[in-house]
């Protein structure tokens, strides 16, 4: 089964250098739903897999000058805090209980489709920020974007997805005359200490199998690297609604699971 998870961990790092985004969003569902893990391990075991794969993304985009540090901040400064008392939360859950498995499942699902929607809507929402810079969202920044770091602390931390694509559509929408790249930069760096410390808060719980991760992190790595250097040669118009499509039917399938 091991080389099994090693393809798997290779498909979805490929498909994380192709757009972007996938990581939590692909791996999770497909070790519940094709695998048959038990959900609270396959966050917790995601959510250590997340770190060190993005932990590599975040010292590239850090020496090119792309991470606003303040926006990290802020985002940490409410994402910590949030991850902490979910954290605290699910320890008091029974971890095998029907409880934890289904409020896992449907956070899954939920934020899925959240996800699938911030791939289709992302452009869209640049533009409207753009053409409303004098509204409430842009002259309240600072503490939106903690609030939005809460709520990324709060659905990573139950469900290991939202680090990468919501948290991208929200600071384009927060900070829309802020370069592509230092979006994606600083949403990089600050998705390293929230699945960090979620992460260990899931091992902590028992909720991290170390085999099953050491087989995806073989797979992922050169998987990336292979779709980073492809990336160019596939249209994005054509990759984002497929992945999205994806997310939206495996969403469904999650929350009615």
């Amino acid at each position: 089964m091991d080389w099994l998870y090693t393809l798997s961990g290779f498909v979805v790092g490929a498909i994380v250098g192709l757009t972007g985004v996938g990581g939590g969003s692909l791996m999770t569902p497909l070790l519940v739903l094709l695998f048959g893990i038990h959900p609270a391990t396959a966050v917790g075991t995601d959510l250590l897999y997340a770190a060190v794969t993005k932990a590599g993304g975040t010292v590239v985009h850090s020496r090119k000058g792309h991470v606003e540090w303040r926006i990290v901040g802020l985002l940490a400064a409410g994402s910590m805090p949030a991850t902490a008392v979910t954290l605290y939360i699910l320890a008091h859950l029974p971890k095998q209980g029907p409880e934890t498995t289904g409020l896992i499942s449907l956070c899954l699902g939920i934020a899925l489709l959240l996800t699938a929607c911030a791939i289709i809507f992302r452009k869209k929402l640049q533009s409207y920020a753009l053409s409303h810079e004098t509204s409430f969202v842009q002259r309240h920044q600072t503490p939106i974007t903690i609030t939005v770091g809460a709520t990324l602390g709060v659905l990573v931390s139950i469900s290991s997805v939202g680090a990468g694509a919501l948290g991208v559509a929200a600071l384009f929408f927060l900070y829309p005359k802020l370069p592509a790249v230092r979006i994606v930069g600083s949403d990089v760096a600050h998705a390293v200490p929230l699945t960090l410390v979620a992460g260990t808060g899931h091992w902590l719980m028992g909720s991290v199998d170390w085999q099953l991760l050491t087989a995806l992190l073989i797979g992922s790595l050169p998987g990336i690297w292979v779709g980073s250097h492809i990336s160019a040669k596939v249209p994005d118009k054509i990759l984002r609604p497929i992945l999205a499509t994806m997310l939206v039917l495996i969403g469904a399938k999650l929350i009615a699971h």
